[in-house]
């Protein structure tokens, strides 16, 4: 295998998954061996086409968490936060529906998922500087759904209260602090929150695939300014690389100026919680989602917007970056997944094994049958032919609030399960828009199954077989 793979074999791989999946558009870059490697593809949206090119803006979602843990790692090597500090100490107003869980919860709770309440929470609270301020003063409803601490479940409200512990401790909005903390000093001047600076821009909007397959664009573009912290920016396939090469660097900016200590970033890329069999991993850093494949750690996020998938992965030991950014659902997450499986078997040999799946007699899988539900959204399980068949969709209880946060609470999605041969309550998607993806079900003391872990989300089972 060579040092580095020809621009053209990157281009044949991306119009060739493009082809099979037909996003409106796309943007793939790439490093390795000291050079970076863009494809662009497509357009920026169905009703209204621009070209997608070097300057086009895509939502990159969840990754920018590792933004807002970045900044607060500055802040951790200035003696202003401490990571074992109880969120108290930054944000004394802080209620939670349990007040036990409000007093103990500490920052490092908050940037690597084991804070264990309701994390989906997407309540809209306004466009002005107090977006993030009321958005926290709600999370006082929020019930626990695991023990603090005990184990990793996505957790998107947390995120958004380290950021305002952000606001808290430097005085300014999350905004400023974040361009003062982290994006001047790294020169991603094309990392962008604010729709009055990105509409000025080349921008995509995100899209939708209807049930008669038909792609069109989403009706809600943003993400609403209280949930930023948990990933409402927006940039470049450029910047995202430049995110990418300051954390392969140590710390260092192009220029050789230190942001943050080599330490500091060796410290975020470590395990903080294990979280095997989620389906986001192996473990979880400060904020980064950790595995290993073939003996090499992958250091990774991405995320889901509105109608917008992304992914990103760093290789520290090999000195390589791949970014995703698309435009599409189902279908752009689809695409992600592919590219960056074949990404890391082209560039780095590094090829994820896959497990053996058994079919299961459907008396036996009838104790997972039944209904999970999170704060948003119900799973409605059933055996089928030695599988598990599950139907995600909105609660009822919530369609006004996803409907305010531009979800469609009337969509809804099937998956295919097959449980995982010598692995207890573990299963793989086998049909579906996230198929190759993992995840588990829970027990509880007495080994009844209590919960789906899914989308490294923990449901809590509601009820028994669905219907």
């Amino acid at each position: 295998m060579s040092a580095a793979i020809d621009t053209s074999d990157l281009e044949a791989q991306v119009d060739r998954l493009n082809a099979e999946l037909g996003l409106p558009g796309l943007a793939v870059g790439i490093w390795h061996g000291g050079e970076e490697q863009y494809v662009y593809r497509g357009v920026t949206s169905v009703r209204n086409p621009l070209p997608v090119d070097q300057d086009t803006l895509f939502q990159f979602g969840s990754t920018g968490k590792t933004m807002t843990a970045s900044a607060i790692m500055r802040l951790v090597e200035r003696g202003l936060v401490d990571l074992e500090a109880p969120v108290r100490r930054y944000v004394p107003e802080l209620r939670l529906g349990d007040e036990l869980v409000a007093r103990d919860v500490t920052v490092l709770h908050l940037l690597n998922h084991t804070a264990g309440w309701e994390g989906d929470m997407v309540d809209y609270t306004g466009e002005g500087d107090d977006a993030l301020e009321r958005y926290v003063a709600l999370m006082s409803r929020l019930h626990q759904v695991s023990p603090l601490g005990t184990i990793v479940s996505y957790n998107n409200a947390a995120l958004s209260l380290a950021g305002r512990v952000i606001e808290k401790v430097t005085g300014v909005t999350y905004e400023t602090a974040m361009r003062e903390l982290l994006l001047d000093p790294l020169g991603l001047h094309d990392t962008l929150f604010s729709m009055n600076d990105i509409m000025l821009r080349r921008f995509v909007v995100g899209h939708h695939q209807r049930a008669d397959g038909r792609i069109d664009q989403a009706t809600t573009w943003a993400v609403p300014r209280g949930r930023r912290p948990a990933g409402g920016m927006s940039a470049t396939a450029r910047d995202q690389i430049a995110w990418a090469r300051f954390h392969l660097c140590g710390g260092l900016t192009p220029d050789g100026t230190r942001v943050l200590s080599a330490e500091t970033i060796r410290r975020m890329q470590q395990p903080t919680a294990s979280m095997p069999g989620s389906g986001l991993g192996d473990h979880v850093g400060i904020s980064w989602l950790l595995r290993d494949v073939d003996g090499v750690r992958l250091v990774a996020h991405g995320g889901t917007t509105i109608g917008q998938h992304s992914d990103f992965v760093i290789v520290p030991d090999r000195d390589f970056a791949v970014v995703v950014l698309t435009n599409c659902g189902p279908n752009g997450n689809q695409f992600k997944n592919q590219f960056t499986d074949w990404a890391l078997g082209e560039y780095l040999g590094l090829a994820q094994a896959d497990p053996s799946l058994s079919l299961r007699p459907d008396d036996e899988l009838t104790r997972y049958a039944g209904r999970y539900q999170t704060i948003v959204a119900m799973n409605d399980v059933r055996a089928s032919e030695g599988r598990l068949v599950m139907t995600q969709g909105a609660r009822p209880d919530r369609a006004d609030t996803l409907r305010r946060a531009g979800e469609d609470p009337e969509a809804r999605q099937e998956f295919v399960l097959a449980m995982v041969e010598g692995a207890g309550d573990r299963f793989v998607v086998v049909e579906g828009a996230t198929k190759g993806a993992s995840g588990y079900f829970s027990r509880d003391a007495g080994r009844r199954v209590d919960g789906l872990h899914f989308g490294g989300r923990l449901a809590k089972r509601v009820g028994g077989a669905a219907a």
